[in-house]
């Protein structure tokens, strides 16, 4: 779970001012607890359900839309929490 935090974590640059120049500094804005575990989860699911696909597909040699739609909600949702981890 240590590649999903150092993903989900923010950098973020703090100015300060002294007497005429400028100095910054680089803070890291580390992302909840709740988030990475949620997001472990996701992606544990989302494994679980291709594997289910797969095995849908060898078994009764047809697609299952609706375990496709779970598929691409999940990837939807992992997409967004990673672009909305980053913004």
């Amino acid at each position: 779970m240590k590649w999903i935090r150092k993903i989900l974590t923010k950098e973020v640059s703090e100015f300060e001012r002294f007497g005429r120049g400028k100095k910054s500094r680089r803070i890291q804005v580390l992302p909840s607890e709740k988030l990475v575990l949620g997001v472990a989860f996701a992606i544990v699911a989302l494994v679980c359900l291709v594997a289910l696909e797969i095995a849908y597909l060898a078994i009764m040699q047809t697609w299952s839309s609706e375990i496709f739609a779970s598929v691409t909600g999940l990837i939807g949702t992992l997409v967004g929490v990673f672009f909305g981890a980053k913004a």
